[in-house]
């Protein structure tokens, strides 16, 4: 038996020094992830102390669950929570159906030249950083030149500034963030397009089915599952409403209605240096997180006999 195992041993040795370069690219993400990824989780100890720079992470005292009763008593918790799971929903029910919709268009466009320069043009937002669509939507809505008010003063109405009114800001929001993933969004519903049975489709030709009703009883019933698995991944991180954007979108006049919680963790992390208390609001964060994508995970195995762990 040890002499099976030697000589076992010996052939994945032999293996891995034959494969080495494929071993050594696998390396690098392993490398990464260890580094950047579970190396600052045994520092996320802090969220249960009162961290001092000058004392250390080991240094510092415990104060057990205090940092989190200062995050739920905190006069902005409901605030900041509300705008969060606003924007979380907002973006998931507006994306999500555009996404499909384009998807549709696209598998059932009979121009079939215009599909490849479509799914370009709609990709390519994706791409884009915040501060270049920052700049977009300033050429677009600022109250003093912006394309969109020229054309409302055009017809006799009063500028608006849209970055900075709180009933026109989140709708502002919501929509760049659709125009920007729409399109990489739908990959996925394309390529679920992409399998099905070709023979469903000349079969309601053949009984007279219009474009309509093809899609709704054969191509949105066969997508189902992976639909479903879209959405409640996207309920695992339903507490990530958009750091980036929101920071670069969002302004004092608008803090009631933009104020989200990673912007409130930025604030108090990095500008207060609270650092306890910005890691107990991230491992909050990452409870509630796990805690959904177990969820989910239970469900999309229900709906389409799959997991997604």
């Amino acid at each position: 038996m040890a002499k099976q195992n030697t000589i076992a041993n010996g052939r994945l040795w032999k293996e891995i020094v034959r494969h080495r370069s494929i071993y050594a690219i696998m390396l690098i993400p392993v490398v990464y992830y260890i580094i950047f990824k579970y190396v600052p989780i045994w520092n996320g100890q802090i969220a249960f102390k009162d961290f001092s720079a000058r004392k250390g992470v080991w240094g510092s005292a415990w104060c057990g669950l205090d940092n989190f009763k200062q995050f739920f008593s905190s006069f902005y918790f409901w605030d900041l929570l509300r705008n969060t799971l606003f924007y979380s929903f907002g973006k998931l029910l507006i994306s999500v159906p555009l996404s499909i919709i384009l998807a549709v268009v696209l598998y059932e466009s009979p121009r079939k030249y215009l599909r490849p320069i479509v799914q370009t043009l709609s990709y390519l937002p994706h791409f884009l950083s915040w501060v270049i669509i920052y700049g977009v939507l300033l050429a677009l809505l600022a109250p003093g030149d912006g394309v969109v008010n020229d054309i409302i003063k055009m017809f006799g109405g009063k500028p608006i500034d849209f970055l900075t009114n709180t009933e026109t800001f989140p709708w502002i929001v919501l929509l760049s963030d659709a125009w920007k993933e729409m399109g990489w969004s739908a990959i996925i519903f394309i390529a679920a397009l992409m399998g099905i049975d070709p023979s469903l489709y000349e079969a309601a030709m053949v009984e007279g089915a219009t474009a309509v009703q093809r899609t709704w009883y054969i191509t949105l019933p066969s997508i189902k599952p992976v639909i479903a698995t879209v959405v409640l991944l996207r309920l695992g991180t339903i507490l990530d409403a958009g750091f980036n954007q929101m920071f670069m979108l969002y302004s004092i006049p608008v803090y009631d209605v933009a104020d989200i919680i990673d912007t409130w963790v930025y604030r108090q992390g990095l500008l207060e240096f609270q650092f306890s208390l910005a890691t107990a609001v991230g491992v909050f964060k990452g409870i509630i997180g796990m805690c959904l994508v177990l969820v989910s995970n239970k469900l999309v195995k229900k709906i389409s006999d799959t997991t997604i762990l």
